[in-house]
């Protein structure tokens, strides 16, 4: 199917803005259309829920659509998601989808995709939008319509067809394999849910590794609103020793995929092998529950050592890449919190400090 979405967004390429006429705009977050269709379209994954749509829309202000060439009452055969990010520090744009790694367009007409294209293009000159962006896993030669390749990435996912014990060969044995073993010999407890006293005690080990990789947190609200609206489809998973967290991590889940989608601990205690013990339990209970592949998000191309670790799970990588639409008229900037002077304030910043400035500076970002 991927295969077959990549060859739809080669096909994008005649310009008739005319076309435009044919999409309607749904909002995600009211019409059970959306809902079916994410439920049975093979390229959906958990980006595509409403539950997430709706956190972004509680946590940030963002506003999410949907566009589609169903007219309104008839079931939806297709399906472009967005969020309008309006931000009077970075500007307005649209962009499918903010603060995920990927969300591939749910087509299946080959010659659909011209139209979207056409859309969005038009929306971005008559609503004065500074960019449009799209985050895809399909390979685009040409991505037409005007929408140029922008940011680059390796995105990382693990096969679970082989059995737990290839699986587990198949992990380094310095980084993964021994560290699991040591995991086990100390004896670490684990648990795994969505409590409030989950989220909390994982939301403190945040606080701890942005701040050591010179990062601002997301707020605790956005991982409380994630855990309101995925429901049974989110999950914590904490490691302790004598009842200290010190590893957790946050995934979601859509039919047979799983994605890992944020990790953190406490770096007083990574000699105890708390992370690795994590990924073994994410894998073992993944795959147990008839889950195909895990999906372990993206890494910046420069980053050998997130490259490196995730290649010595096991994982299997190819190329993400982001194309963007942009306005001339409304050019990208960089903006404050990309500089090394501010990363380099953020690790001295006490926790309420830090939760704040996360808090206000998020939902400029997307």
């Amino acid at each position: 199917m991927r295969a077959r979405a990549s060859a739809i967004l080669e096909a994008a390429t005649v310009d008739n803005p005319a076309k435009a006429a044919n999409i309607n705009v749904v909002d995600p977050l009211s019409d059970s259309r959306w809902d079916d269709l994410v439920a049975r379209h093979p390229n959906a994954s958990a980006f595509h829920e409403r539950g997430w749509l709706r956190a972004l829309a509680h946590t940030y202000g963002y506003e999410p659509l949907v566009l589609t060439t169903a007219p309104p009452g008839e079931q939806l055969a297709d399906g472009v998601v967005l969020c309008r990010i309006s931000s009077w520090l970075t500007g307005t744009r649209l962009v499918s989808l903010p603060f995920a790694d990927h969300c591939e367009p749910l087509l299946d007409d080959l010659g659909d995709f011209q139209k979207f294209m056409n859309w969005l293009r038009e929306e971005c000159y008559g609503q004065r939008q500074r960019y449009v962006e799209l985050r895809l896993l399909a390979e685009v030669r040409d991505a037409g319509q005007g929408f140029q390749p922008s940011r680059s990435y390796w995105f990382h996912e693990l096969d679970l067809g082989p059995s737990s014990g290839r699986i587990f060969q198949q992990m380094h044995k310095n980084s993964f394999q021994r560290k699991v073993r040591r995991a086990e010999r100390e004896r670490l407890s684990y648990e795994s849910g969505s409590s409030e006293q989950l989220v909390e005690e994982f939301y403190r080990l945040v606080l701890m590794t942005r701040r050591r990789h010179r990062l601002i947190p997301q707020p605790l609200s956005w991982f409380r609103n994630l855990v309101q609206g995925m429901g049974c489809k989110i999950q914590i998973r904490l490691a302790r020793k004598n009842g200290t967290p010190i590893a957790a991590m946050l995934t979601l889940r859509h039919r047979s995929s799983v994605v890992y989608k944020y990790g953190c601990s406490d770096e007083k205690f990574h000699h105890l092998g708390g992370m690795p013990f994590l990924f073994w339990r994410l894998i073992e209970e993944s795959k147990a529950s008839g889950a195909e592949k895990i999906d372990f998000g993206r890494s910046d191309l420069d980053n050998e050592g997130l490259i490196t670790f995730k290649d010595r799970l096991g994982t299997h990588r190819k190329l993400l890449t982001y194309y963007t639409y942009t306005n001339s008229q409304r050019a990208q900037a960089r903006f404050l919190w990309e500089s090394r002077g501010l990363r380099g304030i953020v690790s001295s910043l006490p926790d309420v400090v830090l939760s704040t400035v996360g808090r206000f500076l998020y939902k400029h970002l997307g």
